[in-house]
């Protein structure tokens, strides 16, 4: 999963510089929608398993404009996903949701028209509910990064892509400014 962050990273970066900047501001809100796909919750040994898709959303809203071409931005994220983990002589399931905030550095400095791109961390409050015949898994917080990049198609509505760790290690969905 190393590598699928790194490429992610990577291509997010290495677009073509040859239009105009779409800028996030101070003042910019932005709400994602995303499907998460990929994570790291993995248990058990024997048997089949099986995982949801992660299902996520997120607010933002740019807050301070900084030295050099760009925002910081503060919000909250939730998401949740499913784990399933059926054996001989029984099943578990474990559902996770993930309730945080997080910060984003959104770099105004390339000059291609309709992309935002950003990076950041989160805080997290990682909350497990278990249905099986062993014992379940605490909750715990927790403290991830994250990168990733909108495209809009139009003034207020974009696609995004972003990698890091949230409910799974890629997300994609949409995003509605206002």
């Amino acid at each position: 999963m190393k590598k699928l962050f790194f490429y992610t990273t990577l291509i997010l970066l290495l677009v073509p510089s040859f239009m105009m900047a779409q800028e996030f501001n101070k003042g910019t809100n932005v709400i994602n929608a995303g499907i998460g796909i990929g994570g790291n919750f993995n248990y058990g040994n024997f048997g089949t398993s099986s995982q949801g898709l992660g299902l996520n959303v997120s607010y933002e809203r740019g807050v301070w404009e900084i030295g050099g071409p760009g925002v910081i931005s503060l919000g909250g994220y939730f998401g949740t996903k499913t784990y399933k983990y059926d054996y001989f002589g029984g099943n578990e399931k474990w559902t996770y949701t993930i309730i945080g905030v997080r910060g984003a550095y959104h770099y105004n400095g390339l000059e291609v028209e309709n992309l935002d791109v950003y990076g950041g961390a989160m805080l997290s409050f990682n909350i497990v509910s278990y249905d099986g015949n062993s014992g379940g898994l605490n909750n715990r917080p927790s403290g991830t990064v994250f990168v990733g990049g909108r495209w809009f198609f139009g003034e207020n509505f974009a696609v995004f892509a972003e990698g890091g760790y949230g409910v799974a290690f890629l997300s994609l969905g949409v995003s509605f400014r206002f």
